[in-house]
């Protein structure tokens, strides 16, 4: 029995978001919960940690999965605020 509840906590354990900078032009964040809000000038991302915050010009959401977001624009800024 203790075994399986080791396991069914492995499963059920949250999944930290990655942030890859491919370029001052384009990022991706993987493993994301939601899009909080959404601007030409501003995207907010919430995940399992926190927000994340990308600020910049002419964004845009190029790539939206379950698993990912991929952002194009001239990004600025990215920041992280923890829950």
């Amino acid at each position: 029995m203790k075994r399986k509840s080791k396991i069914n906590q492995i499963l059920e354990m949250p999944r930290e978001p990655k942030i890859t900078i491919i370029s001052f032009d384009e990022i991706l964040i993987e493993n994301y919960k939601g899009i909080l809000e959404y601007e030409e000038f501003f995207i907010k991302v919430d995940t399992e940690i926190g927000i994340i915050n990308i600020n910049g010009y002419k964004l845009t959401l190029e790539q939206i999965t379950d698993e990912d977001i991929g952002i194009k624009g001239s990004i600025k800024s990215i920041e992280l605020e923890k829950n």
